[in-house]
């Protein structure tokens, strides 16, 4: 029985000086090695358009002063609701008057988003292409009412109801 009885006193102290081996390693890692640190790109974020934004460099290549008023619509051929919008967007160039020039402005390319537009009906006057962060909105649809200086005057956003259609269409027709 000595024998036996030694192997396992040997097995024992074996675990033992393993498992203060381990221990010890993480014990130092944790509490006397400096944590690495984990550098992160710094983010280049738009800050979020709001009434008062200027779009002239989010948005270059739209004449804002020559339009008088344009009507931003930041849309996506993959968002359902701008799809479901897309009769109310119809009407928007009728209540316009031509007093307001409306741009569509989609992360697709010009082509695809051209396709998209002709597919669901909806006539613009300029097509763009931008994603919704870098002109400071954070989901589509949204509208954006700009002034001859490039400055937003209005912002409507998502699936707008009928009384929010409404609105928008009276702030067309005002001209």
């Amino acid at each position: 029985m000595n024998f036996s009885s030694s192997k396992i006193e040997t097995a024992a102290n074996v675990a033992t000086i393993g498992a203060a081996i381990v221990l010890s390693v993480v014990l130092i890692k944790t509490y006397l090695l400096p944590a690495a640190v984990i550098r992160r790109p710094v983010a280049t974020t738009v800050t979020e358009a709001t009434v008062g934004t200027n779009l002239g460099d989010r948005l270059p290549g739209i004449d804002w002063n020559g339009n008088r008023r344009t009507l931003v619509l930041a849309i996506s051929t993959s968002c359902h609701f701008c799809t479901e919008s897309a009769p109310f967007f119809r009407l928007l160039q009728q209540a316009s008057n031509r007093q307001s020039k409306i741009v569509a402005v989609l992360p697709e390319s010009v082509s695809e988003s051209t396709a998209y537009l002709e597919k669901v009906g909806v006539q613009t006057d300029q097509v763009q292409q931008a994603a919704p962060g870098k002109i400071g909105i954070r989901g589509t649809p949204t509208m954006l009412l700009v002034d001859g200086r490039g400055t937003v005057t209005k912002i409507w956003v998502g699936k707008l109801d009928s009384e929010q259609q409404i609105e928008v269409l009276d702030t067309l027709r005002k001209g």
